[in-house]
């Protein structure tokens, strides 16, 4: 379906003052008729005031960015687009199958005095609000889809949320491609959140390939989000293209371990602090004990045989590499 704009349809306010003032004529020129008896002019003129409001149907609205998709006898006409006073057709319709329907995003705001429902990332909880303008937005609009619990490339389970910025580009796709455009788009940030998260660890793995090179890499969900968000950005755009839909930006809002291993991952991830941790304390400490023996035999403060110097080492890195503070022993005799 090809989008067809619909121009110099701009005069609604021509044809409000041509209907007042043939309301005005109607009913002047029926009672002067009834007045002559002339039967004619009297039924003439109340056809015009039966039936000339039909024409108001034709004026229609239109605000900053929004756009109206127009059908006759269920045939696609045209377009409007753009603030302004329009006549159309009287017997025109306008379309908008997502009227109704509710995304936990900007632009849907929920109502104190209806009932509505919300569609947050499953399909399965849209319902549908009391009738609504058949207009479409043509507003950038934001997407916060709920946490969603999909298994990393280790299958560790992890829930992780996505904010989507998007608008409509085509009008014509977006009310005749696919059923409703809002549940298509919600679902569709779904399945490409589920399809590149997979694709992913958590945290740095070895052996993992998240380019498809062939090549294992450092890419995580956690330390490269900018370019996992990127992915299911280009992946969104590539499954709501036939909606008319245009993804301007998707982000990562919420990332954590699912509840049932946060406590195991947690801990594995202290154990791995303490470790790197140890690591550079016996790195610090060797060097230390190294400048100190460098020190003593520089200054020729004592000389110290083999088996000393490995005691020397052995009592410095305990006491270096110790959680307590060493408790020192006074030797009052000679040193050997």
């Amino acid at each position: 379906m090809k989008e067809v704009i619909l121009n110099g349809r701009k005069n609604g306010m021509a044809v409000l003052l041509g209907v007042i003032l043939l309301y005005v004529l109607a009913v002047i020129g029926f009672f002067k008729g009834a007045t002559a008896h002339n039967i004619f002019i009297v039924i003439i003129c109340g056809l015009v005031i039966a039936f000339a409001w039909i024409l108001l149907l034709g004026l229609k609205v239109l605000k900053p960015q929004e756009a109206l998709v127009l059908t006759l006898f269920g045939k696609y006409t045209g377009t409007l687009k753009g603030e302004g006073f329009y006549f159309v057709n009287p017997f025109s319709s306008s379309i908008n199958p997502a009227a109704r329907t509710k995304l936990s995003q900007s632009g849907d705001v929920k109502s104190n005095n209806s009932p509505i429902a919300v569609l947050t990332g499953d399909s399965s909880q849209m319902n549908v609000d009391l009738p609504s303008s058949k207009k479409l937005s043509l507003k950038v609009m934001t997407l916060n889809n709920a946490r969603q619990k999909i298994n990393d490339v280790l299958g560790n389970p992890v829930e992780i949320g996505i904010a989507v910025t998007w608008r409509i580009v085509d009008t014509a796709k977006a009310v005749f491609n696919v059923d409703n455009y809002k549940e298509y788009l919600s679902l569709m940030c779904d399945t490409a959140l589920r399809d590149i998260v997979r694709l992913y660890p958590y945290d740095v793995a070895p052996n993992v390939d998240t380019t498809g090179d062939g090549h294992a890499d450092d890419g995580s969900l956690r330390g490269s989000s900018t370019i996992v968000a990127d992915r299911i950005k280009e992946q969104i755009q590539k499954n709501v293209e036939n909606a008319g839909i245009e993804i301007i930006d998707a982000r990562i809002t919420y990332l954590a371990y699912a509840p049932e291993i946060a406590a195991v991952m947690l801990q594995r991830q202290q154990a791995s602090a303490i470790i790197d941790a140890r690591k550079m304390i016996v790195d610090g400490a060797v060097g230390m004990v190294e400048m100190a023996l460098d020190r003593l035999q520089e200054n020729d403060t004592v000389h110290l045989d083999e088996e000393r110097k490995a005691a020397m080492v052995s009592n410095l890195l305990v006491v270096l590499c110790g959680n307590h503070d060493a408790q020192p022993v006074v030797n009052s005799g000679s040193i050997y």
